[in-house]
């Protein structure tokens, strides 16, 4: 079991932890990598997401027009230079 005994820093308006490479490893977390963070009676609990990568079909069939706005750009004035 690895542990690690560190202190927490201001990030910002957060506040922050570096994680030791081998506190990392025994959790296989890695850089860039999404997870969840829970208070459990009073304990901060980190659990890894799995994120896979959305399809353009999987991103088009999520779309929700009023979450969104919409289209954002009309087809029927010329901004700038285009032709259509």
């Amino acid at each position: 079991m690895s542990e690690a005994e560190l202190d927490i820093k201001q990030w910002g308006n957060s506040l922050g932890v570096r994680l030791p490479a081998a506190v990392a490893r025994a959790a296989h977390l890695h850089a860039d990598q999404r997870v969840r963070i829970s208070v459990e009676g009073e304990q901060v609990v980190i659990k890894p997401l799995d994120v896979s990568r959305l399809t353009l079909e999987q991103r088009v069939a999520a779309y929700d027009v009023k979450r969104h706005g919409g289209e954002q750009m009309t087809t029927t004035q010329n901004l700038g230079a285009e032709r259509w």
